[in-house]
């Protein structure tokens, strides 16, 4: 799963190097928090939030086939 959200954010910016994935646990949720270069976080987000919204519906749907509960959190630091 985490692999799938580095793969995916990856290649919709301009520093891969810059995007890492947290996994922490929440419960009986696994929380998964994406970081990117300041510069690429439109990128990530898009217009009125449809691209971050997409890669949640994405994650989600994967988790979903395996049993399993999955936020994804996109983190400013």
């Amino acid at each position: 799963m985490k692999e799938l959200l580095l793969y995916i954010a990856r290649n919709l910016v301009d520093s891969p190097d810059e995007v890492t994935v947290t996994e922490r646990e929440d419960g009986d949720k696994t929380v998964f928090e994406l970081r990117v270069a300041p510069a690429d976080m439109g990128k990530v987000i898009g217009r009125h939030g449809k691209i971050a919204k997409e890669i949640r519906t994405l994650m989600r749907s994967v988790a979903q086939r395996q049993g399993k509960h999955i936020s994804v959190d996109i983190v400013d630091d």
